[in-house]
């Protein structure tokens, strides 16, 4: 399977991933956390202002059989939606590391990164789950 997994983002073993800049961070659904969904039908967003906690659901994204929560990969405060998804959920699809980015959150804790995923780490999670393939 060629998937597509950035080495500037921090992983999750949930499938969303992180940008980070300064105490900021963007958080979305990785490649392979979209393509497993299929085609992504509905993104429900938090508000700005919201608070999010590590390993907790902050939205849920519905795809074409099935409702998956998003997983917060940090804790913070919501700082921006990509209000896009409203019309445009597909985006998650199409493009999950550009234009279909889901929020942005001013990271509380900076502490909590440690525990996240690098992009190598990512890969052998993910491919390790496929090897019976």
């Amino acid at each position: 399977m060629d998937m597509n997994i950035p080495r500037d983002l921090l992983f999750t073993t949930d499938h969303t991933w992180l940008l980070v800049e300064d105490d900021e961070g963007t958080a979305g659904i990785t490649d392979f956390g979209q393509s497993e969904l299929t085609e992504i039908v509905y993104v429900e967003l938090p508000s700005v202002g919201d608070e999010v906690v590590q390993g907790a659901a902050f939205g849920t994204v519905e795809a074409m059989k099935t409702v998956a929560e998003l997983i917060s990969p940090v804790s913070g405060e919501v700082i921006e939606v990509n209000e896009k998804l409203e019309d445009e959920p597909r985006m998650v699809n199409l493009d999950p590391y550009g234009e279909g980015w889901i929020i942005k959150v001013r990271i509380h804790e900076a502490d909590e990164l440690e525990s996240l995923m690098k992009p190598e780490d990512y890969k052998n999670f993910v491919f390790g789950e496929e090897d019976d393939e």
